[in-house]
Parts: C-alpha cells; structure tokens; sequence
C-alpha cells in the first residue's frame, strides 16, 4: 500500500554489535545513509536512538527482517522481530519489515563502486557498510510502496 507523499522514515539494519541507520522521504522518493549506532551484545545504545528519533521525527520506521538464503525464519529473525517490537513500544511509531537478505552484500559493492570512481575516499569501514545497508532496505521499502522519485 503506498505511503502518504509526506511519509518520513528512519530505516534500520540491526546487527548485534552495530545498527545501520537511514533517513527516507516519501517526498522525494529517495534514501540516504546516516550513521551506525552500537549495540552491546544485541542492547542497542537506546540514548543514540533517541536522539537520532528525535532529531528526525520519523512517521515510520523500516526494519531489515533477516532470513535464510532459502527464505526460512532464523534465530536472528525472532530477535529482529523482537527488536522490532520494542521500537514500536517506545517510539509509539508504526514499523514495517522488509526482507534485508543480500543488503550487506550490496552495500559493500556500492561502497567499492563509490571508490573505485573516486566519488568516496576513505577506506571502507563495517559501519559504512551498515549504514548503507539501511539505506538499501529504506530503498527496497519505498519501491515496494510505490514512493519513488518522479522521472
């Protein structure tokens, strides 16, 4: 079901020891990086949340739900749903799912890309990669809801 126009989102790679975080607009269509927050052991730092919620007062918040390769539930999945969960509990925001497989994957390819064509600089560092796997999952979200760009 497509979002309303003015649908704002933060979208979210859970990882045990870091959270890939992106900001979306269903204005414009588009997604962008914007950092990494730590977790210990699998506790995000719910201080760094806060203040990333509410800097950017989302409408919504996108999860990236892990599955296996053939499409099967994993122990993480239950902790990401978990997690999930909780954000809505504490955010007393709406959170979708979407299917995160191969995210990291791709990430890490658009990463080098950017190198490679001189566009990025620095080394690539796993946080990088997180934060650019949220953004791939917050992209995957607005395809899927029809909020892309114009053309």
């Amino acid at each position: 079901m497509p979002a309303p126009l003015d649908q704002s989102l933060i979208a979210l790679d859970y990882g045990g020891r870091r959270i890939g975080v992106a900001t979306a607009s269903g204005i414009t269509g588009t997604a962008s990086a914007l950092t990494t927050i730590a977790a210990r052991a699998g506790e995000p730092d719910w201080v760094s949340l806060d203040s990333i919620i509410k800097e950017w007062q989302p409408n919504l918040l996108i999860v990236g739900l892990p599955y296996n390769i053939d499409g099967t539930e994993s122990e993480m999945t239950v902790i990401v749903r978990n997690f999930a969960a909780n954000l809505q509990d504490r955010y007393k925001l709406s959170v979708e799912l979407v299917d995160e497989r191969y995210t990291s994957v791709e990430a890490e390819a658009r990463l080098k890309d950017e190198r490679r064509r001189g566009i990025r600089n620095k080394k690539l560092k796993k946080e990088d990669v997180d934060a650019k796997a949220a953004q791939i999952i917050a992209e995957s979200w607005l395809r899927q809801t029809g909020n892309t760009p114009p053309s």
